[in-house]
């Protein structure tokens, strides 16, 4: 009668055991280490692309926010601007008051009106200089056009916010006491009134900025909410339940070890 090696059957079931053994312990061990569920796509496929998917929106997001945090700071460089416009507008306006009295002379006035011209040079220093990374925000029509800040995760005309650069001019033309005086007792009078319009428009500047700078603020509030919301969802999909994962780690590691003992 010949020999005959017989299959060691329960070896082989055993091995096999072993080794699934072992890759669910791997597996359960690299989502503890990474923090997530889905490490691979053979983990959760779908759950992948939707987590996938959600993250690169989640950052986009964010992104959107820094841009409008970026809209509010060019606004308020503009605003700040325009509001040293103001206060040199309201000297001017002082100066022409005092200079239509009749208890000053023609000198008295001719040092007021040296006082005065300078303060029209630096109100258009102040329209040229006023900037946002190179880009002049006061000096009215440079070619800048619309400023469009993205404000969205997606392309869209409902994700720019515009700030229209050609429009907010502050320079002394463009406000109206460029050539104004306060020489003469007659001239100084005209630029009460040319000083008042000038303030009636830097107002209307500011109040449009202002729009602008409180949409903007809206936008970053509502763009964080989004970004929290779609960042809580990409997590209940893709991050791990330690709890859960640790307790599964504890078990395959005791089938593990009794496998390896057996």
């Amino acid at each position: 009668m010949g020999l005959r090696i017989a299959t060691n059957i329960a070896s082989q079931t055993v091995q096999k055991n072993l080794k699934e053994v072992s890759e669910k312990n791997n597996s359960t061990m690299d989502q503890l280490s990474s923090g997530r569920r889905i490490t691979k796509a053979a983990d959760d496929a779908a759950g992948l692309g939707i987590s996938t998917n959600l993250e690169a929106q989640t950052k986009s997001l964010r992104q959107a926010a820094r841009n409008a945090s970026d809209g509010i700071s060019l606004v308020q460089t503009a605003e700040g601007g325009l509001n040293e416009s103001t206060n040199i507008l309201t000297r001017l306006r002082e100066l022409s008051v005092q200079a239509a009295s009749d208890t000053l002379g023609d000198n008295e006035r001719g040092f007021l009106d040296k006082e005065y011209q300078q303060l029209v040079v630096e109100m258009d220093r102040i329209a040229q200089s006023t900037t946002f990374n190179g880009t002049k925000l006061l000096a009215g029509d440079v070619g800048n056009g619309n400023l469009d800040f993205h404000v969205g995760a997606y392309a869209g005309e409902q994700n720019i916010i515009s700030y229209n650069a050609d429009s907010a001019d502050a320079t002394s033309e463009a406000i109206g006491v460029a050539g104004s005086n306060v020489a003469a007792k007659d001239s100084a009078k005209d630029a009460m009134a040319i000083i008042d319009e000038g303030i009636n428009r830097i107002v209307n500047l500011r109040s449009e900025m202002g729009a602008v700078q409180s949409r903007l603020q809206s936008t970053v509030s509502n763009i964080e909410v989004q970004a929290i919301n779609q960042d809580a969802a990409r997590s209940k999909i893709q991050d791990v339940d330690v709890a859960e994962a640790s307790a599964k780690l504890a078990s395959t590691s005791l089938v593990k070890h009794s496998a390896i003992s057996t």
